[in-house]
């Protein structure tokens, strides 16, 4: 076992005998048992005892614990409290608002609040478009869930969900100083829903749907859309769409083949799948195989749901049937948006030469992305641990940037596809390689060059 992400990562604090020689022993216990220690520090140190901070990180939680019972067998040592770092940090929540204007003195009052503030209400009720420029409007998203398919974790409901909506809003702010709002619903009807978003509306200029379920988001997004005058965005579906093809654009660079010729299987026809689909289809691709539980999404098959009718209708060209498997024999590219482990490493090998692999359920992919690495030219994952991590932040920031700043009403596909070549362009050529096919989320220039693209202006 060995230790991955700092989302499993564990202060320790020790009181050990007085021989720093222990210290040593705690680290080499922590790196034998597949800890990783990150940090020590000795806090206190008296004639009778010493007092050390031990920082490390583990695979999981489980291995967290074990890597605390081994510690404790360690000779002078005593484990006198343990902290979860990633609890820490989400101890009273990630987000907060300040005031952008100074509130010292009675004249700070009297025009931020009552009574001048009665003369910009007025004004804004006499001229409504200029609410974007003298309120918060024009720089804010709601983040709407109504917590059904949060994560990969399910529909763990509104209050589990809090944590992640909170994440993203701080992500909004870090990437793209865009002020937004979770707002956790406690309904997961889609009438209710509906009527909620639609209820809040005026005071956001955008609206990003999060984590919530198909097909029921599908009929939200598009009722929203029918019904606001502000862009409705589903980042589960456009946002995973948009990175998908930009990653996709630059592997197919790495391995010489073109979207138009190459035989593409998607595993996955939830939201996600999707949109993917739909976006691949728009950017020129024209043979898409899309693969559920039950296997591939034929038209000739009258069993399926509506949505998965429609989804079938616009793909599968030479109506394949089958299992993954079967359909998978042959391909160029495969990308999941489904379950952990479906894809077996052994099943590669039967795939076109070179083959590009997109393994994207989150936290488990599809296949270990090392063990694809094997036979796959290309690899990418939703993790962070390996290169190629497909990751909706490099999108959502810039987009609601661009929708923002050009006062947007809708967002587009033409919007979509544009976001997508400009995250692929931000990889210079003579830094395309397969194992960096997508930008950092950090790098300085994602954001303003997706926001570019969405608003058509120049960054």
């Amino acid at each position: 076992m060995a230790a991955t992400a700092s989302s499993y990562s564990i202060t320790m604090r020790l009181y050990t005998a007085p021989d720093h020689s222990v210290v040593g022993a705690v680290a080499t216990t922590i790196a034998k048992n597949g800890g990783v220690v990150t940090a020590i520090d000795v806090t206190e140190s008296r004639h009778d005892r010493l007092t050390v901070d031990v920082t490390c990180s583990a695979a999981d939680a489980t291995h967290s614990q074990e890597l605390v019972a081994c510690v404790s067998e360690v000779e002078g040592v005593t484990v006198h409290k343990v902290s979860d770092r990633t609890f820490l940090l989400h101890l009273g929540g990630k987000i907060s608002v300040e005031s952008k204007v100074p509130l010292r003195t009675r004249d700070d009052l009297s025009m931020a609040y009552t009574p001048g503030v009665g003369r910009v209400s007025m004004a804004i009720h006499d001229n409504p478009e200029d609410v974007r420029k003298l309120t918060i409007k024009g720089n804010s998203v709601a983040v709407v869930t109504d917590g059904s398919a949060v994560l990969g974790l399910g529909n763990i409901g509104p209050g589990a969900a809090m944590p992640v909506m909170e994440g993203k809003a701080a992500l909004f702010k870090r990437f793209a100083d865009i002020d937004a709002w979770p707002i956790c619903l406690a309904s997961q009807d889609t009438d209710e829903i509906v009527k909620a978003v639609e209820m809040i509306a005026p005071g956001f200029g955008g609206i990003n749907l999060e984590d919530i379920a198909a097909p029921r988001c599908f009929e939200i997004e598009a009722r929203l859309r029918e019904s606001l005058d502000i862009p409705v965005f589903h980042d589960d579906q456009h946002g995973t769409a948009i990175v998908v093809l930009a990653a996709l654009t630059n592997a197919l660079r790495c391995v010489d083949k073109q979207l138009t010729d190459v035989r593409i299987v998607v595993s996955g026809a939830g939201a996600a799948g999707t949109a993917i689909v739909t976006l691949l289809l728009a950017a020129g691709a024209e043979d898409v195989v899309v693969v559920d539980r039950f296997g591939a999404l034929s038209a000739d098959d009258e069993s399926l749901s509506p949505a998965h009718r429609d989804l079938a209708s616009a793909t599968n060209p030479r109506r394949a049937t089958g299992s993954l498997q079967d359909v998978l024999a042959g391909a160029d590219v495969f990308v999941g948006v489904s379950a952990p482990g479906i894809l077996k490493a052994e099943w590669l090998p039967t795939m076109a030469a070179n083959p590009v692999v997109f393994a994207l359920a989150n936290p488990d992919p599809e296949i270990d992305p090392a063990e694809a690495d094997k036979h796959a030219a290309v690899v990418a994952s939703g993790r962070s641990d390996y290169p190629n991590q497909i990751n909706n932040v490099l999108a959502f920031p810039g987009v609601f940037r661009g929708l923002l700043d050009a006062g947007a009403s809708e967002v587009t596909v033409d919007m979509l596809l544009r976001a997508a070549q400009a995250i692929a362009d931000t990889v210079k050529p003579e830094e395309l390689h397969p194992s960096f096919i997508i930008p950092s989320v950090f790098h300085p220039d994602v954001t303003k060059r997706v926001a570019a693209a969405i608003s058509g202006r120049e960054s």
